[in-house]
């Protein structure tokens, strides 16, 4: 059972890298000010303000 575990541990490192490259590629193209715009539309939606 113990060479399932041991085959391929390099994988969450490729996939960590990738995740901080797509986080580094939305932060280039700025796309936090519109998840937050979103975010703050659903919120007050939610809430009954907007």
């Amino acid at each position: 059972m113990k060479a399932a575990h041991n085959t391929q541990p390099y994988i969450k490192y490729i996939i960590f890298v990738l995740a901080l490259a797509f986080i580094g590629i939305g932060l280039m193209r700025e796309e936090q000010f519109v998840v937050l715009k979103k975010a703050v539309n659903i919120c007050l939606e939610c809430i009954g303000i907007g």
